[in-house]
């Protein structure tokens, strides 16, 4: 019994302000990945969660996962589907009862009883069962359940799956979107995830008795615990940090007989756009952008030994932009000067600038994390600052601006209670 795993697809995304829809990003993993499957012919593609990159996805977004869906349907595929914590449950779950009838299940909101479907026997070591759980708040299961007793994501999940009576003598799959840990430590994540750290953990050991664990939420791709309790990784780099994780794909996942656990083949789709790092001094980089032999990139570059003067943003520009190259992010590392950032003195590239907003947050809201309402706005703002830092605009002060979005933040906190 073999299916392939993916998760985090975001579809609708954009980055720097490029939408990787529109770009051709996603439409491009998307035929590649159709290609996969039809020549892997699974018996079945499982999805777990973050589908889409916003809770009200855009027109096109919806549209290229009814492209996914319909496509897979047409290969006669069953498709396994939940909401991520960038999802909205219920507009997944539009029509999934019709859906269903075409062996598209989606669950988008946790409920009493797992959304769970068991396929037929497809070798000789017998059937299968996925278990379905979208991404689980402490909160939504105390309430499905009837238990006050539940306060935090591990015991959420334990008694959500000791409520199922699940037949453990058989094989099973759960497909989860969680922040699953080993020991309290978390996988290494990338710098699209700063929400992820330290929210909603789970000690893997919650899954005990599964036979594979198919996780979303961490963009990277590895085991947590032991082999197959198993994060897919996003199918594209949503951020340079990311570009240092392994080869961005999805994974297919081969059941044997009951207990002799689960081959794990990662199948890499190469991007239409790479993302790159280049840093070096202001003559080395001129010297990559006038000989240098990669196109149709999309670049992070760090300046070591020089400030970022206009001219060299637009000469830089123009000499990669020739190789169809984009560059998105232009940074200077150079000392006498200071970083030319956003925020003197505190952003450095070993933090992102995300991370400096939450920290700023939770110093002023007794370590509390913020919402993910307040990290659409950090996200803005972050993207902002870069966009100041390409134009060469250090001038700015972007940290007094820092100051006020969480003072609007915080205002409009205190006026809701």
């Amino acid at each position: 019994m073999k299916f392939l795993h993916l998760a985090d697809l975001h579809l609708g995304k954009s980055m720097y302000s490029v939408s990787l829809i529109d770009n051709g990003d996603q439409i491009f993993w998307a035929k590649r990945f159709l290609e996969k499957a039809a020549a892997l012919k699974p018996d079945a593609v499982v999805i777990a969660g973050d589908v889409y990159d916003r809770s009200a996805p855009s027109g096109d977004a919806v549209m290229l996962l009814n492209h996914i869906l319909t496509e897979l349907e047409q290969m006669d595929i069953p498709v396994m589907l939940i909401a991520g914590n960038h999802d909205s449950g219920q507009r997944l779950s539009f029509a999934g009862s019709i859906l269903a009838k075409r062996q598209i299940y989606i669950a988008g909101a946790v409920d009493a009883e797992i959304t769970h479907v068991t396929v037929p026997e497809k070798d000789v070591s017998g059937e299968v069962t996925f278990w379905l759980v979208p991404y689980l708040f402490p909160a939504a299961a105390a309430q499905k359940l009837g238990d006050d007793s539940i306060g935090d994501y591990e015991t959420a999940m334990r008694k959500l799956l000791e409520r199922q009576g699940i037949d453990f003598s058989k094989r099973n799959v759960l497909v989860a979107h969680q922040n699953v840990t080993a020991g309290g430590r978390e996988a290494k994540r990338g710098g699209s995830e700063s929400m992820a750290g330290g929210v909603g953990q789970m000690d893997y050991r919650v899954f005990d008795g599964f036979d594979y664990v198919a996780l979303g939420h961490i963009h990277a791709s590895c085991s947590v615990g032991r082999r197959e309790v198993r994060f897919a990784g996003s199918p594209l780099c949503y951020h340079f940090d990311e570009t240092k994780q392994p080869a961005k794909g999805l994974l297919l996942v081969e059941l044997g007989k009951k207990g002799t656990g689960a081959d794990i083949t990662p199948v890499t789709i190469p991007p239409l756009h790479p993302m790159r790092e280049i840093r070096g001094c202001e003559e080395e980089i001129l010297a990559e952008a006038e000989s240098g032999t990669g196109e149709k990139e999309y670049l992070k570059i760090v300046v070591t030994d020089a400030r970022i003067t206009s001219e060299l943003s637009q000469t830089l520009r123009e000499l990669f932009g020739n190789r169809g190259s984009l560059i998105m992010e232009l940074v200077s590392a150079f000392r006498e000067f200071g970083t030319v950032s956003a925020l003197p003195g505190e952003y450095s590239e070993a933090k992102t600038i995300e991370e400096y907003f939450v920290e700023l947050y939770r110093e002023r809201k007794a370590q509390a994390q913020p919402e993910e309402k307040d990290m659409e706005l950090f996200r803005f703002a972050a993207g902002r600052v870069r966009e100041r830092q390409s134009a060469g605009k250090e001038e700015e002060n972007l940290e007094e601006d820092a100051e006020k979005l969480l003072a609007y933040i915080l205002e409009q906190e205190e006026g809701k209670g």
